[in-house]
């Protein structure tokens, strides 16, 4: 079980991380949704032993991370959101790469290697070098390359920004894949629909807190799983909750103007109680 206690970081005058607490139960595939800058790839890092807290603690299994940094890195995977694959290097060599830090036996580093190119689609370009990968397939390389160890716990940050659609759902089949045989992973993004669909339980982060936590279907739950959606005044869109179909539907019918009924989401509950949307557009 992952433990932290009181985090704070602050960056000169701003706060990034202010108080944050938390635990991850073994076996959680948790989501850590906010806007951009709302702390969540700062809470990581601290998480992970990438950046020191300025005050507050991170424990592993009871083991404090200040104090256990390389017997937690054994235990642990990373990815950060910029690609940070040496581009010289072939696929299979940037495995071989990563295998060598955690000082893993030439026969693990090519067994390890072999089965995650084939779950991730990238046999066929194993000899490829890395700068000439598609972007989809640089994201599935730096996931490899984090799992290379087979580490327990599996950090992603913003695993899937900035790909095709077909890309990101083979990163989200093979997610769950690691999830089902018992890894413990904590997601931060800003994907409404990957946090949905991904995660069995969810952290709204803003302002370097975090401000509600549950399943994604009881945060929705809390507004209304159903929402009717009109244009407002000053051409602003204005939703009305409601806990059931027939409620949504039997107001639909009353407005005067174009609206839908349509199911509520993370976004939803995240503009409900910040008045902002995840993507920072809404």
């Amino acid at each position: 079980m992952i433990v932290c206690d009181c985090l704070h970081k602050k960056f000169g005058t701003v706060t990034a991380v202010d108080g944050v607490s938390m635990e991850i139960k073994d076996g959680t595939f948790l989501g850590l949704l906010g806007p951009n800058g709302a702390g969540k790839t700062t809470l990581m890092r601290m998480m992970t032993g990438l950046l020191m807290p300025d005050t507050g603690t991170v424990m592993f299994d009871g083991q404090p991370m200040d104090r256990n940094a390389v017997a937690v890195k054994q235990a642990i995977g990373v990815t950060s959101q910029h690609m940070n694959l040496d581009k010289e290097l072939t696929v299979e060599e940037n495995m071989e790469f990563a295998g060598r830090l955690y000082r893993m036996g030439k026969a693990d580093i090519a067994a390890s290697t072999d089965r995650l190119l084939s779950f991730l689609g990238l046999e066929s370009v194993r000899r490829r070098v890395a700068q000439g990968l598609s972007g989809g397939m640089k994201r599935k390389l730096m996931i490899a390359k984090a799992l290379i160890h087979d580490p327990r716990y599996l950090f992603l940050d913003e695993p899937t920004v900035g790909i095709d659609p077909n890309a990101r759902r083979d990163i989200w089949d093979f997610l769950r894949m690691q999830h089902k045989e018992g890894k413990t992973i904590l997601l931060t993004t800003h994907y409404i629909e990957e946090a949905q669909h991904l995660c069995d339980d969810v952290m709204l982060i803003d302002g370097g807190r975090i401000f509600r936590e549950d399943t994604p279907q009881g945060l929705i739950a809390e507004i209304g799983p159903y929402k009717v959606e009109y244009e407002g005044e000053n051409e602003r869109m204005r939703s009305e909750f409601f806990k059931n179909l027939p409620e949504a539907k039997a107001r639909a019918a009353l407005l005067d103007v174009p609206c839908s009924v349509l199911p509520s989401t993370l976004e939803d509950v995240f503009f409900h109680h910040t008045s902002k949307g995840v993507g920072g557009w809404r």
